[in-house]
């Protein structure tokens, strides 16, 4: 499958040029219209390309299949697609929570919406590396050693669990300990230097403050990997099924940011659907040798129980708070 992957990488990096290089090389702030058009457009992509997964794996082109233990099961067209489907529009809501706390990270530093677009570009590029590791190696050690759903199956319950907790919303990154390790150990450049992640300082190379948030926006999203990835590689195993449906969930994370980010105060129920969904494929995980959820089925809850939070926050708004009079 070489020749697939080769195709594949060529591909998102052909995108990200596209984007990058083309449409946003004048640094401007992104307006909701705007935002909403890039949204629709990256889950266009991210859906069509479910027709190329068809083909590939009906036609077993390139060596497609899905490995199964020790033998090797032909996966067909139609289960490929709802495989992918599957893990697409899990990564993408698992995401929801990412896109909480870059608001908060982006409000802690005041950085401008003019340069919010520059610093979500080269931090989902780098998130794209970070997950590729770990869907890699996770779907390698999956599938050698099945005694690993458990306790992963187990940690995504958990993790749904206390989602239900109030305190465990998003936190004030400058509270944890990545921003205080950040300043510790980088030399950081004094005052505000633009869109610029480095600069020059009594003749010394600095970073600054933007590079600051890039690195803290990095490294969140490696912790909230950790509990995106397993929970799609729950779904299956298959390296190129699982690696596409992330990649393509994420790539269009930096538009659905800024349509989100100022709504975010509405979805107050939709935490309950994150934790509602991670408590389901935790189970699955852990009862795995004894139960099969077809994926159609696992698609259709993770519809409903976004569908169920999303309405719930509409219905019952939170009242405005009065202000003093």
């Amino acid at each position: 499958m070489i020749y697939l992957w080769i195709g594949f990488v060529a591909l998102i990096m052909a995108l990200l040029a596209v984007d990058l290089g083309v449409f946003h090389r004048h640094v401007h702030a992104i307006k909701l219209r705007e935002a909403i058009g890039w949204t629709a457009l990256w889950i266009g992509v991210g859906l069509s390309f479910a027709i190329v997964v068809y083909f590939v794996y009906e036609n077993h082109w390139f060596g497609a299949h899905i490995a199964e233990g020790e033998e090797v099961t032909p996966l067909e067209g139609g289960e490929a697609v709802m495989l992918y489907l599957t893990g697409y529009v899990l990564e993408k809501s698992l995401s929801i929570d990412n896109i909480f706390v870059m608001a908060i990270i982006f409000r802690h530093f005041a950085v401008a919406p003019i340069f919010q677009h520059r610093v979500l570009y080269w931090g989902i590029l780098g998130a794209i590396i970070t997950r590729g590791i770990m869907i890699l190696g996770g779907a390698y050690l999956f599938q050698r050693f099945d005694w690993l759903f458990y306790p992963f199956g187990a940690y995504l319950v958990i993790t749904g669990l206390r989602l239900l907790r109030p305190e465990e919303g998003a936190k004030d990154p400058e509270q944890g300990r990545i921003v205080r390790l950040l300043r510790r150990y980088l030399p950081v450049a004094s005052g505000q230097h633009e869109q610029r992640f480095f600069a020059r300082e009594n003749g010394h190379i600095k970073v600054t403050l933007l590079f600051i948030v890039l690195l803290t926006i990095e490294l969140t999203d490696v912790v909230f990997a950790v509990d995106s990835v397993p929970a799609v590689l729950a779904i299956t195993t298959n390296s190129f099924v699982v690696m596409t449906s992330n990649i393509f969930a994420i790539l269009g994370l930096r538009s659905l940011y800024f349509v989100l980010a100022s709504m975010m105060q509405q979805f107050r129920y939709l935490q309950y659907s994150l934790a509602a969904i991670l408590a389901l494929i935790g189970t699955k995980m852990m009862l795995f040798k004894v139960l099969h959820v077809a994926t159609v089925y696992s698609l259709l809850f993770i519809l409903l129980a976004l569908a169920a939070g999303i309405c719930a926050s509409f219905v019952w708004r939170q009242p405005a708070k009065q202000q003093p009079g």
